[in-house]
């Protein structure tokens, strides 16, 4: 009798043991995985079914885009959901890392949002990831000075050189222009600005031509190496990340800075010595050409081998909602991919650039979505931190990054 008794309650306690929560895990920067965690609580508290796990990586994009290809290489990946950096969108999803997302999701809902960030989501006509913050490089510059001198925000990149060394001259500031050149993946997405703002391209995902060798690419190069050299750009730029010049020019020492849409807040902190003194802008371009300015953003995937993909997509719902992309950008100041969020009144009161920024965005250059992207980022970037600090000549080192991007897409 006994023995029965204990096998009953032994049963009824089964169903419980079976509606343990699922755990689902992702890794992301440091910074990222603080932006999130609001949102990650708000979700486990609405969904007590569902747990989130981050783990926390560092803050270089290439450096997380490594860990997360080792995990899936592997075969046998932790992740079930992964935050994804717009260029590896091809790149995971031709090696079948990814799940589609178009069983969960159509055109009309995606149409809800930034309409480059939704394109660099796809893959052969199939949806990958799901847009959440949006980005894009812009020049930030130190209002305050140029008032004081009486200038204008450059429109062109000769306009970017004379106005900084006005204020160099005049001795306002001590750096002109700082910008991101190690030979990492945001060198390469910096010089996309810089390549296009020139008339140019680096390679035709449609027809995969190379554009590295041509006029405005080794133009592209003249401009930046011009800024170290004339000492409008600090000797040590070519081994500066983001954090690197924002904190230089949040130090107040730079009059300009490319950086992405994240730096507004933080140069505008109670404790920043640039509080309200910053404006920013679309990049500089040349005569009668457009700013371009390069696609950044960040959104969610579900990694193929989860065994929870309908949980996946919960979370994922729930974190690219409107309601949670407005709590980031008034908390944060971060971009949302959900365009109607660039008018709510809620934002704009805080944040009276965002009406702005949608135009920018929606004009927005991505980075060559093909496959080998990877392989061809490195290939450029290795190329062209040989020529930003003077072991090529631009010219040289342009044909070599072109002739062996060639190569590794086969074409001529």
């Amino acid at each position: 009798m006994l023995t029965l008794s204990c096998l009953s309650i032994l049963l009824s306690h089964i169903p419980a043991f079976s509606k343990q929560p699922v755990t689902l895990t992702f890794l992301a920067g440091a910074l990222d995985t603080q932006t999130w965690k609001p949102i990650i609580q708000q979700f486990e508290a609405q969904n007590p079914d569902i747990r989130i796990k981050a783990i926390e990586g560092p803050n270089a994009s290439n450096t997380v885009e490594d860990l997360y290809t080792t995990a899936f290489l592997l075969g046998d990946s932790p992740y079930d959901l992964a935050y994804l950096d717009l260029p590896w969108i091809s790149k995971f999803a031709a090696a079948g890392w990814l799940s589609d997302l178009s069983r969960y999701i159509s055109d009309a809902d995606l149409a809800e949002f930034v309409p480059a960030d939704v394109v660099g989501g796809r893959y052969q006509n199939q949806i990958y990831r799901i847009p959440a913050l949006s980005g894009a490089g812009m020049l930030y510059y130190r209002k305050d000075l140029l008032n004081q001198a009486g200038l204008s925000p450059p429109e062109t990149f000769t306009d970017l050189i004379n106005t900084a060394q006005t204020l160099q001259k005049q001795g306002r500031i001590h750096w002109g222009y700082v910008w991101q050149g190690k030979q990492y993946e945001g060198l390469a997405a910096m010089f996309v600005e810089v390549l296009a703002g020139h008339g140019g391209f680096w390679v035709n995902p449609e027809t995969r031509e190379v554009g590295l060798d041509q006029p405005p690419a080794i133009a592209a190069i003249e401009f930046l190496r011009q800024t170290v050299q004339q000492g409008i750009s600090p000797p040590g730029v070519t081994t500066y990340q983001e954090e690197e010049s924002r904190r230089l020019f949040q130090n107040g020492e730079a009059a300009f800075l490319r950086n992405w849409p994240y730096v507004w807040t933080l140069a505008n902190a109670k404790d920043s010595p640039i509080q309200g003194k910053i404006g920013l802008k679309p990049m500089v371009h040349s005569p009668g050409l457009s700013s371009a300015s390069c696609m950044g953003s960040w959104g969610w995937g579900i990694a193929k081998t989860t065994r929870y993909p309908d949980q996946a997509w919960r979370a994922i719902q729930f974190f690219t909602s409107a309601d949670a992309l407005r709590q980031i950008a008034l908390d944060t100041g971060l971009l949302p991919s959900r365009r109607s969020l660039f008018q709510d009144p809620q934002i704009v009161a805080k944040y009276s650039f965002f009406p702005d920024m949608l135009k920018v965005l929606e004009k927005g250059t991505l980075r060559p979505p093909i496959a080998q992207y990877a392989q061809a980022s490195d290939i450029l970037q290795r190329y062209l931190s040989a020529a930003l600090t003077g072991r090529l000549t631009p010219s040289k080192a342009m044909q070599l990054a072109a002739d062996e991007t060639r190569l590794l897409l086969g074409t001529p």
